[in-house]
């Protein structure tokens, strides 16, 4: 087994209005919204006591990594899926163990949105975009 956990889905949109009271009429808590000058986005949490957590992704500053995205989709799109290890290279050994190839797109850094705990990127073939989130431990 890969020592992966779901953490939440990320979900970047034009404008976090229209997804934030879709969430809300869901019964979704909407988290403060934050910039992380590290991804060059705005992120906000929105956590649910029965339903999986969403992180919403919006512009930050020009040049950001959703930009073209945002521009090809405006409506929105669930674009990563984030994991959390308590060992990242023991997580992407594994993963090269089981011949799953992860390219690194984005390497570690601390996460404003959660608490500084660092998270990295990368584009898993044939399962797209994965966020990874290193646990405090």
């Amino acid at each position: 087994m890969i020592d992966l956990a779901f953490h939440h889905f990320g979900l970047a949109v034009k404008s976090p209005v229209e997804a934030t009271l879709f969430l809300s009429a869901l019964g979704y808590k909407m988290g403060e919204p934050l910039f992380d000058p590290g991804q060059n986005v705005r992120l906000m949490m929105a956590t649910h006591t029965t339903q999986p957590a969403i992180e919403i992704i919006f512009e930050g500053q020009a040049g950001g990594p959703i930009d073209k995205m945002i521009q090809q989709r405006p409506q929105g799109i669930v674009y990563h899926i984030c994991y959390t290890t308590s060992n990242l290279s023991a997580s992407l050994a594994q993963l090269k163990a089981q011949g799953v190839r992860a390219m690194c797109i984005s390497s570690p850094k601390p996460a404003p949105l959660f608490g500084g705990r660092r998270v990295s990127f990368y584009q898993l073939t044939g399962a797209g975009l994965i966020e990874i989130l290193e646990s405090n431990e």
